[in-house]
């Protein structure tokens, strides 16, 4: 799929959290969006702005030890899975995965090349790269809904809102910036 990534520079939590729950709003049921980064990077952060969009007001942490956290929403099913300790992607299939993927559910996956071959490919595709404080994100379809995704994050009404500090670069300057960052750990 030939289609640029959405690039943003967010300058601090607040602004990830702002953004998360923007992209949320453009997300429809059905959904797979993988999240990949470091360590410590804000993977966790971003599914919380997603959850708080959403009207969870609970506390969410990372299923590092879980694998898996469910969160009922407005008629929604959103899981939030963390592969990090997975040792064999043949671990989803005992863990009934499959019975994961429904319809009317919104999976985000962290580090879902632990579970490569089981997965199903992403709709979309979020890269976290820390850079300070601040954190670099891109956006990458990968399928037809992952498209329509994109189109929303680029409109214009949403270009307009977007968190304070933030920038939408051109992907010639977030791709040099990114591949000149160290991975060091900042948020959850």
């Amino acid at each position: 799929m030939k289609t640029k990534p959405y690039l943003i520079y967010l300058p601090d939590e607040a602004a990830t959290l702002d953004f998360a729950g923007r992209f949320y709003r453009t997300l429809p049921f059905g959904c797979m969006v993988y999240l990949r980064g470091t360590l410590g990077v804000g993977k966790t952060t971003f599914v919380r702005g997603c959850l708080r969009a959403a009207g969870y007001q609970g506390k969410v942490k990372s299923p590092t030890f879980t694998l898996v956290e469910e969160y009922a929403l407005q008629g929604r099913s959103v899981y939030h899975f963390d592969l990090y300790r997975l040792s064999d992607p043949e671990e989803l299939e005992w863990m009934g995965m499959r019975d994961y993927l429904r319809p009317d559910a919104l999976c985000f996956i962290e580090w879902p090349e632990r579970g490569e071959g089981v997965l199903p490919d992403p709709d979309v595709e979020i890269h976290i790269a820390i850079e300070g404080f601040s954190r670099n994100l891109s956006v990458l379809p990968f399928s037809t809904i992952g498209c329509k995704i994109l189109e929303g994050l680029s409109s214009v009404d949403f270009k307009r809102s977007l968190p304070p500090g933030s920038v939408d670069v051109s992907s010639a300057e977030m791709a040099a910036k990114m591949a000149s960052l160290p991975g060091k750990s900042g948020w959850e």
